[in-house]
């Protein structure tokens, strides 16, 4: 006799519901993410709609550029890896990431914050740039030893320009994160970082970008693990970032999107 003839219908509606649920949880996995600090926010935004339409948990682990590329080379685990693409290449060269998954993302450039509230300086030209240098008390970057690409373009810059001993004077290096919470906590007067890091902190205003003639961008790329168990779900994750609706989170969080 069947089982229905003894459920209730509401019951029936509930049991039916519980059986979908739990079908979907046994079908639900964890995606592993490594990316830079700079594409952390979209990584975030991205994976909260993806988890909602699969149910899938995403894992999101960020550091500079060096860093991850330092942590994947040591053998730390990841399903999806994002990375400028020169780093992508090598680790496809090495075997640790598929060549044919790889999907350029964004790009995006570095600008001048200062604390709410402080009159911003004139950002226009070169000349600008190297007067809010030399009037700053602390000047706050990512340190270049700790891999972060707009700390290894600065400390080039500032040599080219003749302001190295200067800012060497009066540098706050920060190892990794949002460089501009230094102006939030005092240390600080001026922090220089990739807009979409400026961004998320509150109690800061961006000036502006760089000048264009000194103006840098970082290109981020994702790529699959070579050989990995998820690449299903970590194809579709990817293909997450070609929507509408994420390039219009990539050019919220002060980037630009590689997919008009």
């Amino acid at each position: 006799m069947p089982l229905t003839r003894y459920i209730k219908p509401t019951s029936f509606f509930l049991f039916l519901l519980c059986t979908l649920l739990l079908g979907k949880s046994a079908w639900a996995d964890t995606l592993n993410v490594l990316t830079t600090g700079a594409f952390k926010q979209v990584v975030v935004a991205v994976a909260a709609d993806y988890e909602k339409r699969t149910g899938h948990r995403v894992i999101i682990q960020n550091d500079t550029a060096g860093a991850i590329s330092k942590r994947v080379s040591a053998g730390e685990y990841f399903d999806v890896l994002v990375l400028p693409p020169t780093a992508l290449n090598t680790f496809a060269s090495a075997g640790l990431v598929e060549k044919n998954s790889m999907i350029s993302l964004a790009k995006v450039a570095i600008g001048v914050a200062v604390k709410e509230g402080t009159p911003p300086p004139a950002l226009n030209t070169v000349e600008d740039f190297k007067q809010i240098i030399r009037n700053a008390r602390q000047v706050a970057i990512i340190n270049p030893a700790s891999g972060g690409s707009s700390g290894i373009y600065l400390e080039g810059l500032f040599e080219r320009m003749g302001l190295a001993d200067e800012v060497k004077s009066k540098a706050v290096l920060v190892n990794g994160g949002l460089v501009a919470e230094k102006l939030v906590t005092g240390e600080a007067d001026i922090a220089i970082h990739q807009i979409s890091e400026i961004l998320p902190v509150v109690g800061v205003v961006l000036i502006s970008p760089l000048p264009d003639a000194i103006q840098n961008y970082t290109t981020y790329a994702a790529a699959l693990r070579a050989n990995g168990a998820k690449r299903e779900i970590g194809h579709e994750f990817l293909q997450s970032f070609e929507s509408p609706k994420s390039r219009e989170i990539i050019r919220e969080k002060g980037m630009i999107s590689l997919h008009q």
